[in-house]
């Protein structure tokens, strides 16, 4: 609810603080007393365009504070955490809005005292405030809400949810449907190069390592004189007439000829030279494997170059090294094979996502139905409403009009519009341009009636919604405001004394001289001055006893509309 609001220096108000309380609150006084100055002064807090003439003569700059008492899961504090904005330091469930406007146009807003855009500031006060007036522009009047209005009355929300997850799966399925044709297509575009790039590839087959491989055999083709002489060089020196292997031997049993006079002293040296032998022996067969590899290579210098160049040629061209030419053989074979059955995979995608567009079709076919059904019991209930309010003649209608697929959304396949006729043999049209200004009040009150349930906006507030009415119809005003006032709280500026009287708080808007200043204050009535205030309004300008007499009898006669 609205808890408090103050003003300073708002046109005629120097100084004003008021406090609210739940249920109906009727604003009384004089035409030209500052009534609608108070509303004015709630729009700018609530984010309303800033016009310097807002400003109090001689004052510098004007402000508003408007503080809402709300629960903690109430739509506005997610929107605050959603714009990272810290929650207050203040009580569980205040919110606290300050405007300001200097004399030079420029305005500020703040939010529990921290720096917001007018846009946020707006966003908030959609779920706080509601003000309806004979020369509104906003709420029911803006077609884009009704049909979350609809939705809600009918307690769609299951329905809309069902419809928007059907929709979020048509497009996911119609995406990977759209990027398999997309990879259909590229593959059909590079398919000339992947064939000639396999075929060539195939015909080069790769080796992992090949590289590393061939530059080694390279490097030893190079040298291959040298290391073959100094293999046989070593050979020779080992083995030849006079090498070491046969000086070992003939050392061998030079010793072991003598070897039992010894007494065993030559054991250790015959030892020795068994095992150089056994070293050189070893070392002889290396030589003639090594001296044997190159024989059995079968290859030569310029065939291992041709090879090589060919390696890094292509491996080149595709900007991979050439031990990445295996895997991109692979590769291209795979891209081959995945083109000639991506038709078969696109064609299960199209059917797979024809089959999620009739998910669809059949979820937002079911919602329109329902929002039809919804359409005629609002339509019903609002005539109903209209009636009392002198508006028997009127028709309100809701439109449920199937959209082009073109239009199809999350939120389904419909257009949802309100119209209403005023006079028989009229086409429905918007309200805004069929309607009145006192009518379209009055329109406003029938429907926010209706659809009070479905509301979660805590505070409304009409602006003269009696206006040109009285007697039953006045009264029927009051009867609807007072059964809104049950479940939200209402502020309204009122003529009439039907309304008035149903009233749980009053207040008067006076106007006085302050000095060369014009201002106005608020007063709030206690009994005495509330039946006063009623006789004025029952009588004009000379209060009679048969006036406050029937004041008094419309105190008494009439419920007061307090929060139950």
């Amino acid at each position: 609810m609205l808890a408090g609001l103050s003003i300073r220096d708002v046109v005629l108000i120097e100084r004003l603080s008021l406090s609210f309380a739940p249920g109906l609150t009727v604003l009384t006084g004089e035409t030209g007393a500052g009534k609608s100055i108070l509303l004015d002064a709630l729009a700018l807090a609530l984010g309303e365009r800033a016009d310097s003439g807002l400003v109090r003569r001689g004052a510098s700059q004007a402000s508003v504070v408007a503080e809402f008492q709300l629960p903690d899961d109430h739509q506005a504090f997610a929107i605050l955490t959603e714009q990272d904005l810290s929650p207050a330091d203040e009580a569980a469930g205040q919110l606290v809005i300050r405007r300001t406007l200097g004399a030079d146009g420029r305005s500020r807003a703040f939010v529990n005292d921290q720096p917001v855009s007018a846009g946020l500031l707006r966003r908030l006060a959609e779920t706080l405030v509601e003000i309806h007036g004979q020369f509104e522009t906003h709420g029911l009047f803006d077609p884009r809400t009704h049909r979350l209005v609809l939705d809600s009355y009918g307690a769609l929300g299951p329905l809309v949810a069902k419809t928007a997850q059907a929709w979020r799966d048509w497009a996911a399925a119609e995406a990977a449907r759209d990027r398999l044709v997309a990879d259909a297509e590229t593959a059909r575009a590079e398919e000339s190069f992947l064939r000639d790039s396999l075929s060539e590839l195939e015909r080069l087959s790769p080796k992992p390592g090949e590289e590393t491989s061939l530059s080694e055999i390279r490097q030893r083709l190079q040298h291959r004189e040298k290391l073959l002489d100094a293999l046989t060089t070593a050979q020779r020196e080992l083995a030849g007439d006079r090498g070491a292997e046969l000086s070992l031997s003939q050392a061998r049993r030079a010793l072991e000829r003598v070897a039992d006079r010894a007494g065993g002293g030559f054991d250790a040296l015959i030892a020795a030279l068994d095992r150089a032998q056994i070293e050189i022996g070893e070392a002889l067969a290396a030589i003639d494997i090594s001296a044997a590899a190159f024989d059995m290579e079968g290859q030569d210098l310029t065939g291992v170059d041709d090879r090589l160049f060919d390696l890094r040629r292509i491996a080149r061209r595709h900007g991979v090294t050439p031990d990445e030419l295996p895997a991109l053989l692979a590769s291209f074979a795979h891209r081959l094979a995945g083109l000639e059955d991506g038709e078969g995979r696109v064609a299960a995608a199209t059917r797979a996502a024809e089959a999620q567009r009739c998910v669809y079709i059949a979820a937002a076919e079911a919602l329109s139905a329902a929002r039809r059904a919804a359409a005629q019991l609002l339509d019903a209930a609002v005539a109903r409403e209209l009636k009392p309010l002198k508006l028997d003649r009127a028709q309100f209608v809701t439109g449920v009009e199937m959209l082009p697929e073109s239009g199809w959304g999350e939120t389904g396949a419909d257009r949802v519009g309100f119209a209403v006729s005023t006079n028989p043999g009229q086409p429905p049209g918007p309200l805004a341009k069929i309607a009145s200004g006192g009518e379209l009040a009055r329109f406003m009150l029938a429907l926010k009636v209706v659809l009070s349930r479905a509301s979660a906006v805590p505070v409304l507030v009409f602006d003269e919604v009696d206006s040109g009415i009285g007697g039953a119809t006045a009264d029927a005003v009051g009867e609807r405001l007072l059964r809104l006032a049950q479940a939200q709280q209402v502020l309204v500026v009122t003529h009439s004394p039907q309304v008035a009287a149903r009233g749980a708080n009053h207040w008067q808007v006076r106007k006085s001289m302050k000095g060369d200043l014009m201002t106005t204050e608020v007063v709030t009535l206690d009994p005495a001055q509330r039946r006063e205030e009623i006789a004025r309004m029952l009588s004009g300008a000379q209060v009679t006893e048969e006036a406050r007499a029937a004041a008094a009898r419309l105190i008494d006669n009439a419920p007061i509309g307090v929060l139950l």
